[in-house]
């Protein structure tokens, strides 16, 4: 009997010994919850081990997706793009890349084989992410390259996805088994249907995206972005959070990549909290030249020719806050010309002239506006002392967005002297032009991450 009582005695200390653990833990983590942010959010930070200050700590993450399909000559990839995720101000952006963009020297010479979506057989990934950072000016070093089948799979996982068809699809082409037959309207697509929508190009009967969509190619991208911040909707419901083995799996299966979990862990828990219509989204614009066009514009296959000016607008206009004063006035720094009309970085730069060439008195007349890209005030208050000490006239003007590389915009024209003299004192290679601004400004320069 005593026996019994001892063992009976024991049990009981362990038992309240392991509530006393359990609600330990359980009030530990409902801490650990509220301290960082509560919820879900609150809740999946905690799990992945985020605390009050990795929010600060976290930078914009930018990586290239590679939507890639099986041809007869090999894999291609169908779908270029720029995703980018800024957890502390819950913004998110597409860039679309034409994948009929030429990246040799000379169009009119031009191979197929030459056209973005052949870079990543014929160079790989490497070669595909340097043509796409000097296309438009960012530093991406991250990349995903998907299967088409992984999108597909991934809607049948959240059990469809509610999306509004921009026209009539139908096409049928028995050499791949493909048969595209959907309506225009609001409808929930299963992943057979989102395949039949993302592969769409033309109908059978000639007809395709209208003009007042995006036409061709342009068209289709749109729809490519579109479907994708609709399924990205779907994915971000609190509900699906209990399907995250399932979509682990596909990114197992289906996506290659360079980032590691380590690398994402941690803005998992904000991304919960992201409203998709902050996702901004756009094309790199370019000029369509082909086979049946003559002159200057003539080329033995079409491509799309990369207007560098009006990309590097579209690429500012992405990645700025666009609330502010500051974006306004950046977006308004270039104007579109024809290829012909459109200097490159090298058109518009000349040897480097002696900083002391220029006298002070004669500087003070060209008035100069420094735009903070950098996300640094001390870089950004370096230059500003650097231009002052030449003699400019210098206004600033504050920047929510940051940008990879520093940007000297002549907006009016001035002599190319006062551009060398800059571009010498500041270490600045990227050199651009554009209109006449409202506020009577010379030079517009936006000081980048790469400013030292």
């Amino acid at each position: 009997m005593t026996k019994k009582k001892k063992k009976s005695g024991i049990l009981k200390k362990i038992v309240i010994i392991l509530l006393i653990l359990l609600l330990g833990c359980i009030g530990f983590i409902g801490y650990r919850t509220h301290a960082n942010g509560g919820g879900m959010q609150g809740f999946l930070s905690t799990l992945v081990g985020n605390d009050e200050t990795t929010l600060e700590e976290l930078d914009p993450i930018q990586v290239l997706l590679l939507g890639i399909s099986t041809d007869l000559g090999g894999k291609i990839t169908d779908t270029i793009m720029v995703a980018t995720y800024n957890p502390k101000n819950q913004t998110a952006s597409l860039l679309s890349i034409p994948r009929d963009t030429y990246t040799g020297k000379d169009y009119s010479t031009g191979s197929a084989s030459e056209k973005i979506n052949a870079l990543y057989t014929t160079g790989g990934i490497d070669k595909v992410l340097e043509r796409v950072n000097s296309l438009t000016g960012l530093d991406l070093k991250y990349y995903m390259i998907i299967d088409n089948q992984a999108l597909i799979k991934l809607v049948d996982v959240l059990e469809g996805v509610e999306f509004d068809v921009p026209i009539d699809m139908y096409y049928t082409d028995k050499t791949q088994g493909l048969k595209i037959d959907l309506k225009k309207g609001l409808q929930v697509l299963d992943g057979n249907k989102a395949e039949q929508l993302l592969r769409f190009r033309k109908n059978d009967n000639g007809t395709g995206y209208p003009a007042s969509y995006g036409s061709d190619d342009i068209g289709r991208m749109k729809t490519q972005r579109n479907f994708i911040m609709a399924t990205a909707k779907q994915a971000l419901q609190a509900k699906n959070i209990f399907k995250i083995r399932d979509i682990i799996d596909i990114l197992y299966e289906y996506v290659e990549t360079n980032l590691s979990i380590s690398d994402i862990k941690s803005y998992v828990p904000y991304a919960i909290n992201f409203d998709i219509n902050n996702l901004k989204s756009a094309s790199l614009p370019g000029t369509s030249v082909g086979p049946t066009q003559t002159g200057s514009l003539y080329a033995p296959y079409w491509f799309i020719v990369i207007d560098k000016k009006e990309a590097a607008k579209t690429v500012q206009e992405l990645y700025s806050e666009p609330s502010t004063e500051a974006t306004t006035n950046t977006e308004s720094t270039t104007t579109s010309t024809s290829k012909e009309d459109s200097p490159s970085t090298e058109d518009t730069t000349t040897e480097s002239t002696d900083s002391n060439e220029i006298p002070k008195k004669e500087a003070a007349k060209i008035k100069i506006e420094i735009l903070n890209g950098s996300d640094s005030k001390t870089k950004f208050n370096k230059a500003k002392e650097a231009l002052e000490d030449l003699g400019y006239e210098v206004t600033t003007t504050p920047n929510n967005s940051t940008t990879s590389k520093s940007t000297i915009i002549n907006k009016t024209g001035v002599d190319s002297k006062y551009i060398d003299q800059i571009k010498q004192k500041l270490g600045v290679e990227n050199i651009s032009s554009g209109s006449v601004s409202s506020k009577n400004v010379d030079i517009t320069i936006i000081i980048g991450k790469d400013y030292e």
